[in-house]
């Protein structure tokens, strides 16, 4: 009769001292385990990155230099996209984005420095306030947006017939809602309170023995913002222009309810050809003006990152 105690071990099973061997630096604790679950963590962060961003941009660079007729490489769409009305596109945009980046830069930042520098006993419920109200107000856009400001500043509007009863007709100065110069005052309406929000962590930045050494030395507040201050915010603020620029030169719904595509935008433009309104041959010619704006977005992207890199020495 067999021993009892003696039993026979399956190859691959936990008690196979191979597979023992096998399993071991990945057991719960080890250097192998944690490391493996660190890295896990990013799966579903890179495949969000690989499925909304890589791929479509490989098909945007691939159709924008491709033939729609042979599928054979060719510049035409790129040529097309860089000349004409498409190149006004371009340069209607930028200039909108520059408006709508740099005014809202200046008048965030001072309400964020407002906000940083209020005391008292209603100052914290204040500051809550204000970020709340800027978070909503950041986040109101497109078609509601149009709604708002044509209904209060439309040529036939409440606000503008309140302001014409008192002398005040802002048409007659040649102000128009339907304008360039009326979309980057709607574009305001957000991008003042994203300022807002993205400015405050830097402000938040400044330590006080800072301005309390400047003041010890015999700075006054001018000296502090001239030498200390100001040099330190200057690449957060930068850097926050650089986001202001990008969100401002990816809106659409806005400009497009407002403008009904009036006014050459290279946003409005892409949105013209993915509603089918091209000329035969130029299918394409979209997904060039699409590698545009991505080269622009990549270069603020860029930027921004030399400026935060040169803030973080600073900011920590």
């Amino acid at each position: 009769m067999a021993d009892m105690t003696d039993t026979v071990t399956a190859p691959g099973s936990l008690a196979d001292p191979g597979a023992r061997r096998f399993l071991s630096p990945l057991r719960p604790g080890s250097s192998q385990a944690r490391t493996l679950a660190r890295y896990a963590r990013l799966v579903p962060f890179l495949a969000y990155i690989a499925i909304f961003l890589i791929i479509p941009l490989f098909w945007i660079v691939k159709d924008a230099f491709q033939d729609p007729k042979t599928n054979a490489f060719t510049w035409s769409n790129v040529n097309i996209a860089a000349h004409g009305s498409y190149l006004h596109g371009f340069e209607q945009s930028l200039l909108l984005s520059l408006i709508a980046s740099v005014i809202p830069g200046v008048f965030g930042l001072l309400i964020a420095y407002a906000i940083f520098t209020a005391k008292g006993r209603g100052a914290s419920s204040l500051r809550q306030v204000i970020i709340t109200a800027s978070g909503v107000f950041a986040n109101f856009g497109g078609v509601p947006l149009a709604f708002l400001f044509i209904a209060s500043f439309g040529s036939t509007a409440l606000v503008t017939g309140w302001l014409s009863d008192i002398g005040l007709n802002i048409y007659n100065w040649g102000f128009s809602l339907y304008t360039l110069s009326g979309v980057a005052l709607v574009y305001m309406y957000f991008q003042i309170p994203l300022m807002v929000l993205i400015i405050l962590p830097a402000l938040e930045g400044l330590r006080p023995a800072w301005r309390e050494a400047a003041e010890n030395l015999g700075a006054r507040s001018w000296d502090y913002w001239r030498y200390v201050g100001g040099p330190v915010l200057l690449p957060s603020f930068l850097s926050c222009l650089m986001l202001l620029f990008g969100s401002a030169l990816a809106a659409y719904a806005t400009a497009e309810a407002l403008t009904t595509g009036t006014i050459p935008l290279t946003s409005i433009q892409i949105g013209s050809f993915l509603n089918g309104n091209v000329i035969a041959g130029q299918e394409n010619v979209g997904d060039a003006l699409a590698l545009g704006m991505v080269i622009i977005i990549a270069a603020l992207m860029g930027c921004y990152v030399l400026f935060q890199r040169r803030a973080s020495k600073w900011l920590r």
